[in-house]
């Protein structure tokens, strides 16, 4: 598709630089905005005007960090006399999640983490009536911010007509039979997603539609091997062919959450328990020589450690040791401190609006349930969508919101 050259101006603003990819019917190309004096990347259809006009107004209506970001539309006549539109979209710089699993599948905290920032995006695209219907690796960028969801190009609202359009490793099983457009389809494409990322490999064989309608399936989903129970059982959900059995997109990126808070909370713990032990160990050994430099033997009892909040919240093999609700309301203050602290700090740095940390800190004042650490998490993302929190510091506050959800909850 050489419709274009290096050189090319665009509506008399957009300069092509160079091509980063072509497909099809489009052509991707990496352009300077000369009204702006910034880069961009410029998306070329040929013959698909209306599906780049939908693409437009179907991303720009999506106001999510971890999506493509849209900054105009427009159609132009080509150096052939054909008429072209193109869309213009927030220049990425990353690598492709397909071209990192042809190294190997991710750890599977990194792949926990990478499905739960999609499924928010996911999200947020649903509660607008949006349904993508190409989650797929070569859909996923992953940026120095974190993975980033493209390509809307063939998004469709919820309730229209299929047209088997999609990449078919990731194509959910009604869509064979013509079922409209349905968050449920974007759901099951996570699941084939996420498995991939954990294992290396999609769940079933299948390449192209003509072999999905011919497939014969028997049996339960495939349980990826080798990664947490709860997590093994959230991607056979996603897997579901009944698309009324799976989850929501909101309700796979809080179990992720939940899952990874109490990840980082047992390392915090064992940390602890090891820099204990390191520092009891040192102990005996300064004291061994210092009995052993007087001329005694060493009789004297080692003085107790002070008790470190690792040690407070650990599990404990003796009978009298601490009960589980006495460990949780330990570790809840600490958790909560960490948030306050992390609050106070990006307010000063302008890294979070201040009405919006002020906000949340009264609401973490009126105290700790599941719920209302649930609907303060929800509170996050919303101020995240509105662009008044950074996008690296509400990860950073959504970890510690999660590892004090599994504390209220225990």
């Amino acid at each position: 598709m050489n419709q274009h050259e290096p050189g090319d101006v665009l509506a008399r603003r957009y300069v092509l630089l160079e091509r980063i990819a072509a497909g099809g019917t489009s052509v991707l190309w990496r352009a300077r905005d000369q009204s702006l004096d910034r880069l961009v990347a410029v998306k070329v259809l040929q013959d698909q005007r209306e599906l780049a006009r939908k693409e437009a107004r179907t991303t720009a209506r999506l106001a999510h960090p971890d999506a493509i970001e849209v900054y105009d539309y427009g159609e132009t006549v080509t150096a052939q006399g054909r008429v072209a539109a193109f869309v213009v979209l927030r220049l990425l710089d990353g690598e492709p999640l397909a071209e990192r699993l042809t190294r190997g599948p991710l750890p599977w905290t990194e792949a926990a983490g990478t499905a739960a920032r999609i499924a928010r995006v996911l999200e947020a695209a649903h509660a607008q009536g949006i349904v993508h219907r190409d989650v797929s690796a070569e859909n996923v960028l992953l940026t120095e911010g974190g993975p980033k969801l493209l390509d809307f190009g063939i998004a469709a609202l919820a309730g229209d007509p299929d047209d088997e359009r999609g990449t078919p490793p990731y194509v959910a099983p009604e869509r064979l039979t013509g079922a409209p457009a349905h968050p449920a389809v974007d759901v099951y494409a996570l699941g084939v997603l996420f498995y991939q990322m954990l294992t290396g490999a999609t769940p079933y064989p299948e390449t192209t539609w003509e072999q999905l309608e011919t497939a014969r399936r028997s049996g339960p989903c495939p349980r990826p091997p080798g990664v947490p129970g709860d997590l093994a059982l959230l991607c056979q959900r996603c897997l579901d062919p009944a698309p009324s059995r799976r989850p929501s997109a909101r309700e796979v990126a809080d179990q992720l959450g939940q899952t990874l808070g109490r990840a980082r909370f047992r390392h915090r713990v064992r940390h602890g328990l090891a820099l204990m032990a390191l520092g009891t160990v040192a102990a005996a050994v300064l004291w061994a020589g210092q009995s052993g430099d007087q001329g005694r033997p060493a009789s004297p009892a080692l003085p107790e450690p002070r008790r470190t909040a690792a040690e407070l919240v650990s599990p404990a093999p003796l009978a009298s040791a601490t009960p589980r609700n006495t460990r949780a309301a330990s570790a809840g203050p600490e958790v909560l401190d960490r948030f306050r602290v992390q609050l106070a700090e990006a307010a000063r740095a302008q890294r979070i609006r201040s009405d919006v940390a002020l906000d949340l800190r009264q609401t973490l004042a009126n105290g700790t349930t599941p719920q209302g650490v649930a609907d303060l998490r929800r509170k996050l993302d919303d101020r995240l969508r509105e662009g008044a929190v950074e996008l690296r510091l509400h990860g950073e506050l959504d970890a510690l919101l999660a590892e004090l959800a599994v504390v209220v909850r225990n």
